[in-house]
């Protein structure tokens, strides 16, 4: 599948969801399917600042793909990071980089997100961005 599927597939998801309710259970949904991570995962320097809760991210190449792994003290940072992973995990690092990630105002989260949970969801993406940079820059 690829990012654009991915994409697609997310907003779709969404679409079929009628009111903001049933948005935001989805999304405790999503958080409650990423992994689990442990205290030792939740240090200073994988700490994503500006966000409103605590959000921790981390990434690692493998077989030249992007790994992201997440986690957030709160329950809907942590289905947005989710959601977040489900799209950009496991692809290339020119994929991440390229993503204008346009899926996020088409889904109209600015209509019932805070402005400081959005501008959080953009330093997550932006910090994946830097990720997906710097493995680029490094290992491709």
């Amino acid at each position: 599948m690829t990012l654009k599927d991915k994409e697609q597939k997310i907003k779709q998801e969404f679409e079929q969801l009628h009111d903001w309710q049933d948005k935001y259970e989805y999304i405790l949904y999503l958080g409650n399917r990423l992994p689990k991570q442990d205290n030792t995962f939740r240090t200073e320097d994988k700490l994503i600042y500006g966000c409103q809760s605590k959000v921790w991210l981390d990434a690692k190449l493998i077989g030249m793909k992007v790994i992201f792994d997440a986690d957030s003290d709160a329950l809907i940072p942590k289905g947005l990071i989710a959601m977040m992973i489900i799209v950009y995990s496991g692809r290339y690092p020119f994929e991440i980089i390229s993503s204008k990630a346009s899926f996020i105002s088409e889904i109209g989260f600015h209509n019932f997100l805070t402005p400081i949970r959005s501008n959080g969801l953009l330093l997550f993406l932006k910090k994946m961005k830097f990720y997906a940079k710097n493995f680029e820059d490094d290992y491709c």
